[in-house]
């Protein structure tokens, strides 16, 4: 069973006792997905190069990524300067693992993207309703998340809220920041599922240098880093998707 189709089903069980909900419509064909990371810019020569396979109009709102399905509107956001723009996924396509996408030149140009450092976060949109769960989660329901679901990507955060845990750090919209980024696998709201996966990376994956960071009194954060310029988090992050991870978040520090 896809892993997050298997946290949706346990965030619904848990609603009978342990969630409140808002009395907007959800639309159970709705696919939650939200990622950080960073974005290749399409160029002409990346299609001639055979680096990806796929065209994109210089000025189309086409965005490509393998995780979501053909048409799916998502937004995509530039989170050095904090302006997005609304797209829509294009057709399957290979392209280098390492980015979470493709995007246009045009896309590029409007949110104003740093060409060295192409940091953004691609976010799936509920055009016909919306769902927001408040965090209520127990250690027991966590513990068997990270205890016997498959290791892909395992990150539990407030679904639909678009700030998240509003626990990152905020980003000088006005000044030039030093490349510092983490690979983020969880954030738990317990220390021992964080102490757990931890193990679980260590014992299966032979994952050294695995950190926990408790980034408040509810959050602890699994991760690996800090890396300091963009060879080096490419080169980690070559290994850790050969693990077959679903989904995993690069953070700027």
């Amino acid at each position: 069973m896809n892993y997050r189709i298997f946290l949706l089903l346990l965030i619904v069980l848990l609603s009978a006792c342990e969630q409140k909900y808002s009395n907007l419509k959800y639309n159970s064909n709705f696919e939650n997905y939200s990622n950080k990371g960073f974005a290749l810019i399409y160029d002409e020569n990346l299609y001639k190069n055979k680096i990806i396979n796929k065209k994109i109009d210089e000025r189309s709102l086409v965005v490509l990524n393998n995780k979501l399905k053909f048409d799916t509107p998502v937004k995509i956001t530039n989170l050095l300067n904090g302006k997005y723009i609304l797209a829509k996924i294009g057709k399957k396509s290979k392209y280098p693992f390492f980015y979470n996408s493709v995007i246009s030149k045009r896309i590029a140009e409007d949110l104003e993207i740093d060409t060295s450092e192409p940091y953004i976060a691609i976010q799936t949109i509920n055009t016909s309703g919306a769902f927001v769960a408040k965090r209520a989660k127990t250690y027991k329901e966590e513990k068997k998340v990270a205890d016997k679901a498959p290791v892909e990507g395992i990150s539990i955060e407030n679904i639909g809220n678009d700030t998240a845990l509003k626990t990152e750090k905020k980003i000088n919209k006005t000044s030039k920041q030093n490349f510092n980024y983490i690979i983020k696998f969880a954030d738990l709201y317990f220390e021992d599922s964080a102490l757990l996966l931890k193990k679980r990376l260590k014992k299966e994956y032979n994952l050294d240098n695995v950190l926990i960071d408790n980034i408040n009194n509810n959050v602890y954060r699994v991760y690996k880093g800090p890396y300091k310029d963009i060879n080096s988090i490419k080169k980690e992050f070559d290994k850790i998707y050969q693990m077959k991870f679903d989904n995993i978040d690069i953070i700027k520090l």
